[in-house]
């Protein structure tokens, strides 16, 4: 399947917004917690679904869903002297960082071996693949 011409342009905005973030003044009172640019699939208009809220205040994090994929971006809690993971099962997926936790429950059954997540910049980014239904 081609890519979609769109989908080479979003890259390059999301390089530049990284170079931008990455070079900006210190102390200049202007932060920026993530960001995350999703491509839809060829003539498909992308939908943005939030599922909820974590009811902690620790961890805050949101969901968007396609056909195919849920997307969680959480902010981290500033200051850590813990490495934050995923953990990442069929049904729900927990943020974790030292003793802090933000279980999620999922709507969607999920493909766990074909899900991951990402660690950068004080937020972490999950990417769950949907199981196919049988």
């Amino acid at each position: 399947m081609p890519n979609d011409p769109y989908d080479d342009f979003l890259k390059n905005i999301a390089r530049m917004v990284e170079d931008i973030i990455r070079n900006m003044p210190q102390g200049e009172g202007a932060r920026f917690i993530g960001y995350t640019i999703i491509a839809g699939n060829h003539g498909e208009t992308p939908q943005i679904i939030h599922i909820g809220k974590n009811p902690h205040e620790e961890i805050e994090y949101e969901v968007i869903e396609d056909e195919n994929y849920l997307f969680i971006t959480a902010s981290l809690p500033p200051g850590s002297r813990f490495a934050a993971y995923a953990d990442i099962s069929a049904d729900s997926v927990t943020i974790v960082v030292g003793e802090q936790r933000a279980p999620i429950r999922l709507d969607s059954k999920i493909d766990v071996i074909h899900s991951f997540y990402q660690v950068r910049h004080g937020v972490i980014d999950i990417i769950l693949k949907k199981k196919k239904p049988v």
